[in-house]
């Protein structure tokens, strides 16, 4: 294992059942084999160049320490970014690349890179012969130009790109040019708080319904809003490969920007005030501006007001333009959606969006094109003769995808298919593409112009088994290519060569780690084009199977078993077990009992994987079906809890009569939703031993205009919201409950207060209960001490709860 320093960071815990109060300890350390699981050598990932013939290899980082996640960072308008950088603060980065030949030969590393490179935001040229990407030095974001022939990087900018909303730079399509987003050369240093308020922050309602869902890290004074204004203002530049650069647009609030197929206009979208207090930015007034790609003003599309106001429910949306963007296959039509129905869901509508197109020079009247039943999704461009228009309806599930004439685009749709996305069996897959001439995605047909084709899932009784198909738009056939087979779960990445049917796919099993393919889908040969090493060679000693079973209403259900090394449950006794789930919505029982995962895939374990329990002596039932199905025309939360247990005991029962399990020594455990599950089940049932909750939420009241898939309010169904709450039952836990939370979580509703007053709850009402806050994490923990800390935790709960360890 790789050895690294874990600093003695303090971290502060309450535990009720031994002290009142606080105590103070340093990160503490799990048992060795949970620390190298953690601490495993990462495998690249790739990315395929636009023309198919190299692959991008980027090494991908090991987990930070808590040093880097304890930077400054600021938190406005629902983003939180680092103001030292002007760049995200918790963004992912890749850490070293380089170049392979499509069939696997002629590795290269890339020469030029800067020390320490963290690598972000790649995208290749549209001729597939330059990548660009940013790397974030200590001083700001640099922009970076990768040559593909010599293997050589070069940095084109200074540390000057603004990448706070996340919109840093465009390919012009001649692939020689890009267009950036800068700090203000006159920028100056950040507003300085005042000394003395000027005066009250006012907010006031007159009779409009805002109700909004919880949101958090909002601007909340005029101080917030210079910052946020300081840090995000931008302005456009344009440059070629040699770094000779061109102003082209004045200071302003950027939220993003897109360059024109052909590279001669700019789709412009500002921020505009009254900024509100109530919802992030993304709901701030907005301004859409067609420029010219020497930065003149060629026309604004619109205007939008702050969004406040919304309808009920999930198929609501904002009135005015919306979803702005090009066609992929003209060299310059602008298009948007507007809805029809006042973007309101309860209203009865035929026809829910419509789409307007407009042409270069964008002067006169938009043409209105087609109208979909449900809410607009996205458009997968192909010819000027055919595209595919993708809708959806989340009240019912339901999905649509159509045909239409883009060169007729009033002429209406021709429906291809109609599904309720919860079938997960009877998913086509997702229709592949290609580049254009201008670098676009555009739909991949073969030489005929007849043929598109599919990757899909492959959900199934069995487990997933991927697969290849084959369509023929004119007369809807499909035909399967290839399908994945058992012992292997063999994925498709990209089909590379339609008629010859060449396909990139990862193929991995449970004894062997994942890898790289070539396959040639005529000649059914695979060529291994990567050799990764094994990640968690130790993994192998596990036993792992997928298990089926019944609920106790007939819904089938499944999971993920794994069991120490060399456990034998014909002459073994029985074993501590824990589960570890997340519940799920469904309207149908169909839908509800279909499997999903593989038995076929090598374990391959995130940091924070409850798996590695299976490490010391427990079993592990992990990815458990938790489905919340609604019943006899209701909602799927009228249930709730009772399905959860049913659930629970479904599981529990079959793993017992397996052999497998000692009903008297089981734990739970989930995060986010999984932990609100985890406290309910321990709340209002009597079948686990212990649980263990993270960032969760707890109290619903907290999060009264809906939550997850919830769209009634806390006032249309409050006996919903109080029975659901865990919070509300304090009373009643009589199950010993490990609460974690990230100390910074953002994430909308698991405020750490959430942990924090059921905290409260439980110790006031005399429950077995420990608090744990990591210091600097969100909703995901990433520091590699956190990490550690939170299987330390875990572990000594479940030892001593579970195992029944003294």
């Amino acid at each position: 294992m790789k050895k690294r320093f874990v600093s003695c960071f303090s971290l502060i815990f309450i535990v009720s059942c031994y002290a009142m109060g606080q105590d103070e300890m340093t990160y503490q350390l799990p048992p060795a084999e949970i620390v190298e699981l953690v601490d495993a050598p990462t495998t690249p990932s790739m990315d395929i160049s636009p023309r198919n013939n190299v692959i991008l290899l980027m090494e991908n980082p090991s987990l930070p320490l808590i040093e880097d996640l304890a930077g400054k960072e600021l938190r406005l308008g629902g983003i939180r970014f680092d103001p030292r950088t002007n760049g995200p603060s918790r963004g992912w980065h890749r850490t070293g690349m380089s170049l392979m030949d499509i069939d696997g030969s002629n590795l290269r590393e890339v020469n030029g890179l800067p020390e320490d490179p963290r690598i972000r935001n790649t995208s290749w040229s549209p001729d597939g012969q330059k990548v660009a990407f940013t790397h974030t030095a200590d001083e700001g974001i640099e922009l970076w130009v990768l040559d593909v022939a010599t293997a050589h990087a070069a940095a084109l900018t200074g540390p000057v790109i603004n990448d706070i909303l996340g919109n840093a730079y465009n390919w012009l399509s001649d692939s020689k040019t890009l267009v950036y987003s800068a700090i203000p050369e006159d920028r100056g240093p950040a507003p300085t708080p005042p000394l003395v308020a000027g005066g009250p922050i006012l907010q006031e309602s007159i009779g409009r319904r805002a109700a909004v869902r919880t949101f958090q890290d909002l601007l909340s004074d005029p101080y917030d809003e210079a910052i946020f204004d300081h840090y995000t203002t931008a302005q456009l530049y344009k440059t070629d490969l040699n770094g000779n650069e061109e102003k082209i647009w004045e200071p302003a609030v950027i939220w993003s920007f897109n360059v024109s197929p052909d590279g001669n206009y700019i789709r412009v979208t500002t921020l505009q005030k009254p900024y509100s207090y109530i919802v992030p930015y993304t709901r701030f007034a907005q301004r859409y501006e067609l420029i010219d790609v020497e930065g003149n003003p060629v026309r604004t599309i619109a205007t939008i007001p702050v969004v406040e106001e919304m309808p009920q429910g999930f198929g609501a949306t904002r009135e005015g333009p919306r979803s702005i963007s090009w066609r992929n296959d003209a060299s310059a039509t602008i298009l948007w959606v507007e809805a029809l129905d006042g973007g309101d869901p309860a209203v009865e509508a035929e026809y829910r969006d419509q789409v307007f197109f407009m042409e270069a020079p964008f002067e006169g009247e938009p043409v209105a094109g087609f109208r979909t039943n449900y809410r607009f999704s996205w458009i997968n461009w192909g010819t000027s003769e055919f595209a595919l228009v993708s809708e959806f309806w989340r009240p019912t599930r339901m999905a649509k995808m159509s045909a239409f004439h883009p060169g007729d685009p009033a002429a209406g749709l021709t429906l291809i298919r109609e599904r309720s996305v919860e079938d997960r069996y009877g998913d086509p897959g997702n229709l592949q593409s290609t580049v254009n001439e201008y670098g676009r995605s555009v739909l991949m047909f073969d030489e005929s112009g007849q043929h598109l084709y599919l990757i899909g899932q492959g959900a199934s009784p069995e487990g997933n088994r991927p697969f290849i198909d084959q369509y023929d738009f004119v007369t809807g056939e499909t035909t399967r290519l290839w399908r994945s087979e058992a012992p292997f779960y063999e994925r498709p990445v990209r089909i590379i060569d339609p008629d010859s049917q060449l396909a990139i796919t990862r193929r991995e099993s449970v004894e062997q780690h994942p890898n790289f393919f070539l396959r040639d889908l005529r000649q059914d040969a695979l060529t291994q084009i990567t050799g990764f090493p094994e990640p968690f060679p130790q993994l192998r000693e596990l036993h792992k199977e997928m298990i089926h079973y019944e609920r106790a209403d007939g819904i089938p259900l499944s999971g993920e078993l794994f069991l120490p090394p060399s456990h034998d449950p014909e002459t073994d006794d029985p074993l501590p077990t824990i589960l570890w789930a997340y519940p799920r919505e469904f309207l149908t029982t169909d839908g509800a009992g279909q499997v999903t995962g593989s038995p076929y895939t090598y374990t391959r374990l995130g940091p924070t994987s409850i798996v590695m329990l299976a490490t010391q002596g427990y079993a592990i039932l992990n990815n458990a079906s938790f489905p919340i199905v609604a019943e006899d025309g209701g909602e799927p939360n009228d249930t709730f809890v009772e399905q959860l247990v049913a659930n629970g005991e479904a599981a529990i029962s079959t793993l017992v009569e397996m052999g497998i399990t000692d009903p008297e020594r089981v734990g739970v455990s989930g995060h986010s939703y999984g932990a609100f599950m985890t406290a309910n089940l321990l709340t209002h049932s009597d079948i686990f031993s212990a649980g263990v909750a993270r960032s969760g939420a707890y109290n619903r009241t907290l999060t009264p205009f809906g939550f997850q898939l919830e769209e009634r309010t806390y006032w249309q169904a409050p006996e919903i919201y109080n029975t659901m709450s865990p919070f509300m039952h304090a009373d009643k836990m009589e199950t010993p409950m490990l609460l974690i939370h990230g100390s910074d979580d953002n994430n909308a509703g698991t405020y750490p207060m959430q942990s924090e007053r059921y905290y409260d709850a439980l110790r006031g009402h005399g429950a077995t209960v420990r608090l744990v806050m990591l210091p600097h994490e969100s909703h995901g923990y990433r520091a590699l001490e956190s990490v550690l800390h939170m299987h330390w935790e875990w572990l000594e709960w479940f030892d001593k709860y579970v195992k029944k360890k003294e």
